[in-house]
């Protein structure tokens, strides 16, 4: 048997524990409060895990982690419920529009993430 391992994420400021692994339901997202900071993570059916920005730049609302996973051209995106965009989970770049309205470039913050196990 495995030890249960923890996502960690690095905002900028060192790794904060967000959640269990198994907690995270492959191919759906889950929204969380790091550091006053909203943030999607998604795990793939690979069992790769993701995070990024949970706010659209489109709509402006913080609905990222209830978009749909798949794969574009063979890139992890997640696919905004709100006015379909398309995001690269890699990078958070908007492969369809560069900027969305207002200029504001079309582009979620990403954070790296590493697993640890569980104390």
């Amino acid at each position: 048997m495995t030890a249960p391992l923890t996502v960690e994420i690095d905002l900028g400021s060192g790794w904060t524990p967000v959640c269990r692994y198994d907690d995270l339901v492959p191919g759906r997202g889950v929204a969380a409060l790091v550091d006053g900071r909203q943030v999607a993570l998604f795990r793939d059916r690979a069992g790769t895990v993701y995070a990024v920005g949970n706010h659209d730049p489109f709509s402006g609302a913080h609905v990222i982690s209830r978009g749909l996973l798949g794969t574009r051209e063979g890139v992890p995106v997640v696919i905004s419920p709100m006015h379909k965009q398309a995001f690269d989970l890699r990078s958070g770049r908007c492969p369809d529009e560069p900027e969305a309205p207002g200029g504001i470039p079309a582009q979620l913050p990403i954070w790296p993430v590493r697993l640890t196990p569980t104390d």
